[in-house]
């Protein structure tokens, strides 16, 4: 793990590992099964959630545009670096950020395969955690060239278009390692 380092507020942890990755039917299986009922893994491993009727609608605070346009990066990213690329908006629970993303992770399909950029927007905090089999590509370098990417976004209140450019940079940085 490398020192956190301070922009506008935002402090960014990094620590990574990272492989080639593709959903096995088991694990895709074992996860679908541990889903709550309307819940499903997209083919881009993204965990989609449908509404019930009598549910109280919640209000995104992301347009439907914005969310496409993760999810397609999010899809494009992790064919290109062979890592599944996962993102996080909330808050980040504890003193220990890095061991709460790592918590958060460890939740996604095939952890050790994974990346997670975390971002809990109230502190102004961006975390990146990789899993153990793609740490070697998803290194704390490529974390650092992703948080970079996100801030400048970042600062003018574009949440979406900073996890983009991130995901963007990190999954090239990596495919190149």
């Amino acid at each position: 793990m490398w020192n956190p380092a301070i922009w506008m507020g935002a402090r960014q942890v990094a620590s990574g590992e990272v492989s080639h990755a593709n959903v096995s039917a088991e694990v895709a299986a074992r996860s679908a099964a541990e889903l709550p009922e309307g819940t499903v893994i997209t083919n881009s491993g993204r965990i989609s959630a449908a509404r019930f009727p009598g549910d109280a609608p919640s209000t995104p605070p992301f347009s439907k545009k914005e969310l496409i346009a993760l999810d397609d990066t999010l899809k494009a990213a992790s064919e290109k670096a062979l890592v599944r690329f996962s993102v996080y908006i909330g808050d980040l629970a504890g003193d220990d950020l890095e061991a709460s993303a790592r918590q958060i992770l460890a939740k996604a399909p095939e952890p050790a395969y994974g990346t997670l950029i975390a971002v809990s927007p109230n502190t102004r905090d961006v975390v990146i955690v990789s899993g153990k089999e793609v740490s070697s590509r998803v290194n704390d370098r490529v974390a650092a060239l992703g948080v970079t990417a996100a801030v400048s976004a970042f600062r003018q209140g574009n949440l979406i278009d900073g996890l983009i450019a991130a995901l963007r940079v990190m999954s090239t940085a990596a495919a190149a390692n």
